[in-house]
């Protein structure tokens, strides 16, 4: 089974585009790699005021928790 949804990432990178960090992850979920794909070019334009020299769109796999992972999460919220 695949990802339930795919988001959009912005890397600021060095000179030459070597060595990326993640800058900010957006809070859009796409249902498809394709949709997600053909989201970047517009969201790397809409966040391109990070300070460095290159900066690159990617998609990637959101991560979403299981129903039994967020029914112990709760369940330690409840008791703590």
């Amino acid at each position: 089974m695949g990802p339930a949804y795919f988001v959009i990432a912005i890397l600021g990178c060095s000179d030459g585009g070597g060595a990326c960090a993640p800058v900010t992850t957006l809070q859009t979920h796409y249902s498809t790699a394709a949709q997600c794909t053909a989201a970047t070019p517009a969201a790397l334009i809409e966040n391109s005021k990070f300070d460095y020299p290159t900066l690159v769109a990617s998609c990637r796999p959101g991560r979403t928790k299981s129903a039994d992972a967020r029914q112990q999460e709760a369940g330690k919220r409840r008791r703590g």
